[in-house]
């Protein structure tokens, strides 16, 4: 259960979760709730779902069955797996959903249709072109604005620029992950982005959805020109796609990692989190 929750990728949630409520609002018993959720549970939701529901598939793809890319979770196993995810995410969202208000709510259950409709039918949003790509990207789009949300913000005072520039990375990145799975999308027929555009097309695409990504950063002026300049190595990894989609998508997964971190540090430092929250001398 552990290994289809993707320990590799809690942080890539958690953490924007935890980066936009610290800006935007105050730790509040929602925040530090909504921190642990984003972490574990809502990562076995969204992959374990998946891996219910792709197990045809996923059986017959090499790089399924560890602990970055992906578990197999067989039929047999179904009814163990919807109720761990049931007791490790329902009292949770309860909760969070109780303290932090029905805007909130409303949004933590937005999140939660997003992360079931990707793979679960009838909707199964992830044999439909672009919608693939949208839905995947929203995965990790509403988690920071959950945070603010919890934290106290109105919808109108959180960061919508960056939002938005993050939701075009996401859905370049969803392009570039389903690419290498091409083959194995086809067979099963799972019509993802990748499957429909063929593999360089969809590499082709994903570099410049990137670059619009960087482009709504940098529109934000002064530091938000650093932070844009990240979308490069992704850019040039879109790049390398078009004829080593493997090689691509394990230097995306390295990648991630350090400039997840430099972004949210970043956003942080900008915005005085540090200075103000954690009472570090300015």
């Amino acid at each position: 259960m552990l290994r289809a929750s993707r320990p590799y990728s809690w942080i890539n949630t958690a953490l924007p979760f935890l980066a936009v409520a610290l800006l935007t609002g105050r730790v509040t018993a929602a925040v530090v709730l909504g921190t642990v959720y984003f972490l574990l549970p809502y990562n076995l939701l969204l992959y374990g779902v998946n891996d219910l529901f792709d197990y045809e598939s996923d059986r017959r793809n090499p790089r399924k069955g560890g602990a970055i890319e992906g578990g197999l979770v067989p039929p047999a196993q179904a009814r163990r797996m919807l109720l761990t995810i049931a007791a490790t995410n329902v009292p949770l969202l309860l909760a969070m959903a109780w303290l932090a208000g029905p805007v909130a709510a409303g949004v933590l259950a937005f999140t939660v249709l997003a992360a079931v409709s990707y793979s679960a039918p009838p909707l199964r949003l992830k044999e439909r072109p672009f919608l693939d790509s949208l839905n995947s990207s929203l995965h990790f789009v509403l988690p920071p604005v959950c945070g603010g949300l919890l934290a106290g913000a109105h919808l109108s005072a959180l960061p919508w620029r960056f939002l938005l520039a993050f939701l075009l990375w996401g859905m370049a990145s969803q392009a570039l992950g389903a690419i290498q799975d091409v083959e194995y999308d086809r067979a099963a027929g799972i019509g993802s982005i990748a499957a429909w555009l063929g593999g360089r097309a969809t590499a082709v695409a994903a570099f410049g959805v990137y670059l619009l990504a960087g482009v709504f950063t940098a529109t934000g002026g002064g530091p938000a020109l650093v932070a844009a300049v990240v979308v490069l190595p992704y850019a040039a990894l879109a790049l390398i796609a078009t004829r080593q989609a493997r090689t691509a998508w394990r230097g995306f997964l390295g990648l991630n990692l350090v400039a997840g971190c430099f972004l949210t540090l970043l956003l942080l430092q900008i915005n005085g989190v540090f200075h103000e929250r954690l009472g570090t001398p300015a």
